[in-house]
C-alpha cells in the first residue's frame, strides 16, 4: 500500500511540473516584444504571427491593414488585428520587405 500512494505522490509533483511549464508557455505566447505587433492571418484558420512596427510603414502591408478595416472595421474576431489574407501570401509579402 505504500508503495501505491509514493507513486501518487511522485504523479502529482510531475502533473504540476507539466502545468506549470504549460502556463510559461502560454504566458510567452501572449507576450509582444517592443517594437513589434501582434497581426492573425489566415482565411479560415488564423495564425499569429509577431512583425516588426517597420512593417507599417510598407505600402503593400498598409494595403493588407486597409483591407482589414473594411471586413472586420475596429472588432476583429480574435481580439486583434486580423488580415484577411491567405497565409501564403502573407508570407510572401513580408519576405519582400
Amino acid at each position: 500500500m505504500a508503495f501505491g500512494l509514493a507513486g501518487i505522490a511522485h504523479g502529482k509533483k510531475a502533473l504540476r511540473r507539466t502545468l506549470s511549464g504549460l502556463k510559461e508557455a502560454a504566458m510567452r505566447s501572449t507576450i509582444v516584444p517592443k517594437g513589434y505587433v501582434a497581426v492573425y492571418v489566415g482565411e479560415e484558420e488564423k495564425k499569429r504571427y509577431v512583425v516588426p512596427l517597420s512593417y507599417l510603414n510598407e505600402p503593400a502591408f498598409q494595403e493588407l491593414l486597409s483591407m482589414a478595416e473594411e471586413e472586420f472595421g475596429y472588432e476583429h474576431p480574435m481580439g486583434g488585428l486580423t488580415i484577411p489574407c491567405r497565409e501564403d501570401i502573407f508570407i510572401d509579402l513580408t519576405s519582400q520587405f
